[in-house]
């Protein structure tokens, strides 16, 4: 195939976490430009409804784990035995945790690294022999986490940059092999990973309120959505949404000093530990959604399905 970047209407995209919230919504506005899609999810229900909306000629459901290699293998296995190739792969799946480092669970918070980060590897190790071979883009779903850390989700912050950074590293390996890698950065959004927060949480809507304008503000899905179809149609290197995203990358080192701590650091002794007790009061420490998926056995992982 040549380099020429091929029209929606040629590909065939798989997209993890793809059951509901950035993943569903774009693998629909994908679909209305005329591609296929292949999307993965640990939520069979929610899964098999946002492909029966799609349609079952364009959209195939694999209920996969991230966090198992084979299992992801053998969703890319089905994306080429329905439709017969691979264009572009969006590395999407991600939870978030609760609560200060001292208290936050330690298996809530691996969990967090296992999905945001080695899920990450995962797709990629299963999407890029396909990718090669198609010539295509793998996108890295990250966020204005990676660049600015917040009290309270120290795992969040720290996988959305590692998996920046894979990214970073991914795109170098790739150049030569002719696949191209982006990154996606974006603020928070509308999603039900942070609506599920917002209900959780007092403390964590009152610390959206305190981080400094504009990190705090909260972005709708279908600003996302129109980011990410066009990364993926034109193969961006970057995608960040809003555009402000970009310089708050650009300046993170600044908004990560001394000086740049200030608006937040006072109000962490009050908020960081009512957090903690409305954690504790939960007795979780992630989204009753992310207990359910890990807990139902609906959800057991099917690689050949």
């Amino acid at each position: 195939m040549s380099g020429q970047t091929p029209s929606l209407g040629d590909q065939v995209v798989l997209i993890t976490g793809g059951a509901r919230g950035i993943g569903a919504e774009t693998a629909k506005a994908l679909a209305a430009r005329g591609a296929r899609l292949v999307l993965t999810d640990l939520d069979r229900a929610a899964l098999d409804a946002t492909a029966a909306e799609i349609g079952e000629d364009r959209c195939h459901a694999v209920v996969a784990d991230v966090c198992d290699l084979p299992s992801m293998e053998g969703a890319v296995q089905t994306a080429l035995a329905r439709f017969g190739r691979l264009d572009a792969a969006v590395a999407n799946a991600g939870i978030a945790s609760y609560g200060s480092v001292m208290y936050t669970d330690p298996a809530a918070f691996k969990r967090v690294l296992d999905i945001n980060v080695l899920g990450v590897f995962h797709t990629a190790r299963a999407a890029l022999p396909a990718l090669v071979e198609s010539q295509g883009y793998f996108l890295v779903v990250s966020s204005l986490a990676a660049f600015a850390a917040a009290p309270g989700l120290a795992a969040y912050n720290a996988s959305k940059a590692g998996a920046e950074h894979f990214a970073n590293a991914l795109r170098l390996e790739m150049h030569h092999q002719g696949v191209k890698v982006g990154c996606a950065h974006m603020s928070w959004i509308d999603t039900p990973l942070v609506q599920d927060a917002k209900k959780d949480l007092g403390s964590f809507n009152e610390l959206l309120g305190k981080l400094p304008y504009p990190l705090g503000r909260t972005t709708s899905v279908d600003a996302c959505v129109k980011a990410f179809v066009k990364g993926i149609e034109k193969r961006q290197r970057h995608v960040y949404c809003p555009g402000w995203v970009r310089g708050i990358g650009l300046n993170r080192n600044v908004v990560n000093s001394a000086a740049g701590s200030r608006a937040v650091l006072p109000h962490v002794p009050d908020i960081l530990p009512r957090m903690d007790a409305e954690v504790a009061a939960l007795g979780r420490s992630t989204s009753a959604r992310n207990i359910a998926n890990e807990h139902d056995p609906a959800a057991a992982v099917d690689p050949q399905e």
